[in-house]
């Protein structure tokens, strides 16, 4: 009768094993980025999520939402997220000539919001291009980063980009790295935590130069930028060499075409920068969430949604970055 029981007890435990090891599996499947990984930092060259392990942020960027704010919804970010990414970038452009508008920081709420109810990571870019110095709109910069440091400092999924890509005559010593330092004292009143973005010289290509001279602060990570067609073996041993001097890159904006946003797609170059990437770990955000008649833009010229999409609605671009994230 002893030995019948212990055999029912046995097989009682084997079931209830078996059932909970299906039901964890199913709930690890189901469970958003943010569930899994928690509030992230840098550690060495590395993103890592809140128990330590490397994490690679793999999204789309919106394209400038003063022109674009039609993708900024809940069923676009989705379709995003069931294709593979875990990162949603808001690019806000710094320049008035470029679309900048206080008005617009309730897109850039209404895109966190989103991004945090569907459990991704977002990213808010302050999308310096055509004012090519970070300086030049910084005050703006502070009242900005204030606002959303206060706003989403108890958020574990915000990431702040503070200078998408310096250019022109502007250097890491005299103009970055002083622009930073004050951007990022001025988040860090307020947000202890979240990563912050730093763009690097020459549209956020030299992060060798950066590395350098790294800034002294903690959980930042340094922008690298490339369009296959254009930035190939050069801009790939620039990233070689900053990771050897221990620099922690995220790659906030690529694409595989040329620089321009257009032209032919490169699918050598993009692999060789696919397999870099993966191979040291670092995250990759695709430019852009948008049907503009270009070949960065992730979405068909002739598609009309703003939503809903599958793989068919893609560019081949689009097709081709997607296939990266292996779904």
């Amino acid at each position: 009768m002893l030995t019948g029981m212990k055999k029912y007890f046995l097989a009682l435990g084997f079931f209830v094993l078996v059932c909970f090891g299906i039901f964890s599996s199913q709930e690890a499947k189901a469970s958003t980025p943010v569930e899994k990984w928690g509030r992230l930092s840098v550690k060495g060259t590395n993103i890592v999520s809140q128990s330590g392990k490397k994490v690679q942020l793999k999204g789309v960027s919106t394209h400038g939402i003063a022109w674009f704010p039609q993708y900024i919804n809940k069923s676009c970010f989705q379709s995003f997220k069931k294709m593979g990414a875990n990162t949603i970038r808001l690019a806000l452009y710094s320049d008035p000539n470029a679309g900048f508008s206080t008005s617009l920081y309730s897109k850039v709420e209404e895109g966190v919001d989103i991004a945090t109810k569907l459990g991704m990571y977002v990213i808010i870019d302050w999308h310096i291009l055509s004012d090519g110095n970070p300086k030049t709109y910084q005050k703006e910069a502070l009242k900005f980063f204030t606002k959303f440091a206060k706003k989403y400092a108890k958020q574990k999924n915000v990431l702040y980009e503070i200078c998408n890509e310096p250019n022109g005559d502007v250097t890491w010593e005299r103009d970055i790295r002083p622009y930073a330092n004050k951007v990022i004292n001025r988040i860090r009143k307020y947000d202890k935590k979240n990563i912050i973005v730093v763009g690097t010289p020459t549209w956020s290509q030299d992060v060798d130069i950066a590395a350098a001279k790294p800034l002294k602060q903690k959980n930042i990570v340094y922008a690298l930028h490339f369009y296959a067609a254009t930035h190939t073996d050069a801009i790939r041993q620039k990233l070689k060499a900053a990771h050897q001097m221990g620099l922690p890159v995220l790659v906030t904006e690529f694409s595989v075409c040329d620089a321009s946003g257009n032209g032919a797609i490169d699918k050598k170059s993009g692999r060789a920068w696919q397999k870099l990437l993966n191979k040291y770990k670092i995250g990759y955000v695709a430019w852009n969430i948008s049907n503009k008649n270009e070949t960065s833009a992730l979405i068909r010229a002739n598609c009309q949604k703003t939503g809903g999409f599958t793989k068919s609605n893609l560019s081949k671009s689009g097709k081709f970055i997607v296939s990266w994230w292996g779904k």
